[in-house]
């Protein structure tokens, strides 16, 4: 029987303290929510009031680089308690917070969750950087990990130097490879690709080591199950069974995300989808296989990396099991916490 996230616990601790009453609404977390099948976005709208718009996070041509104030009091509320794994040395991770395409208003949230989180639970300390430049050989010798927070598009590209956007591809390929980590929230797998109804990959190499590139969202707030499909992962472990969640969620194109390539942590319980919600995904482009992966791990040559498709909306950074999901993936692509990371399908 599937148990309510709000009431997970993971080392004897409630796992998701004290939420601001409108996220906790926004989530439908509540048991009795959860027994009424909980409320679909046009419920939802019945029983609210319509939140103030959340603009992209840009202004003057220029990222915002702070979240607003609510968002982050719920974050610092919610943050797991400790790490999963005590760090073989201390860990560097740098967060590149620069989108090239759409500019998600919960970027600079999620970078200071990275930071908060690493600090609270003394699994690694965090330098955030808005600038693409920062992808060098050389400066990326200094951390151990990087993250990269909902990038867009060509994130690494300088369109006026061709040589510095190869030396930084380079750069980050090289980092990866020669056994340093890779992690990524949200739109970091909706980079590198065209755009239309039909996306196609324009950096195969990037496109491969983050698992996947975007095709199509189901809009925020759309209801979903997420199934564990490694319940025995030490990065599942804060989960106890399935659990239902608001967010966008992404679909990938169908060639570029596969079993045979990543190891799934976690994935949408496609069969629990309402016939109607699964109409809204393009029939020309739909999944023919029903598999929809939210989170995974995967070896990239000699590194490892670790994906969470969630991440969308600023309330996820206020849900203790999720950012504890997170935490352990930056800890498994540090190489602290060891897991395994063979292909789902052989």
């Amino acid at each position: 029987m599937k148990q309510p996230l709000q009431s997970l616990r993971s080392h004897g601790q409630e796992l998701v303290r004290t939420i601001p009453v409108g996220l906790l609404a926004l989530c439908c977390l509540s048991a009795a929510a959860q027994q009424a099948n909980v409320m679909s976005p046009a419920e939802l709208k019945e029983h609210t009031l319509p939140s103030p718009p959340r603009p992209q996070s840009i202004q003057n041509g220029v990222q915002i680089q702070k979240p607003q104030l609510e968002d982050y009091v719920a974050m610092l509320d919610n943050l797991p308690e400790k790490a999963y794994a005590r760090p073989k040395k201390p860990r560097k991770v740098l967060v590149l917070a620069h989108a090239a395409g759409f500019v998600h208003s919960s970027i600079p949230l999620a970078a200071e969750t990275v930071k908060a989180m690493g600090e609270k639970t003394g699994a690694w300390s965090t330098t955030i950087t808005y600038d693409p430049a920062q992808i060098t050989a050389e400066n990326l010798a200094g951390y151990d990990a990087i993250f990269l927070d909902s990038t867009t598009l060509a994130f690494l590209d300088d369109p006026k130097d061709p040589a510095a956007t190869e030396a930084r591809k380079k750069a980050l390929l090289d980092f990866v490879r020669d056994g340093k980590g890779l992690a990524g929230i949200h739109a970091a797998g909706d980079s590198y690709h065209t755009s239309g109804p039909a996306p196609t990959g324009t950096w195969q190499d990037f496109d491969v080591m983050i698992g996947g590139y975007f095709k199509f969202h189901w809009v925020y707030p759309q209801l979903v199950t997420v199934k564990i499909d490694d319940p025995k992962s030490p990065l599942t472990k804060m989960f106890h069974g399935e659990f239902t969640v608001h967010d966008e969620i992404y679909t990938f194109v169908q060639d570029s995300f596969s079993r045979k390539r990543v190891h799934v942590l976690t994935s949408v319980d496609y069969a629990k989808m309402s016939d109607a919600d699964k109409a809204k995904e393009p029939a020309a482009t739909k999944r023919t296989d029903g598999d929809y992966g939210l989170s995974w791990i995967r070896r990239e040559g000699k590194g490892r990396v670790f994906y969470e498709a969630l991440g969308h909306s600023e309330h996820i950074y206020a849900m203790t099991p999720i950012m504890e999901h997170l935490l352990a993936g930056i800890q498994y692509a540090l190489g602290d916490l060891p897991a395994n990371d063979s292909p789902s399908v052989k």
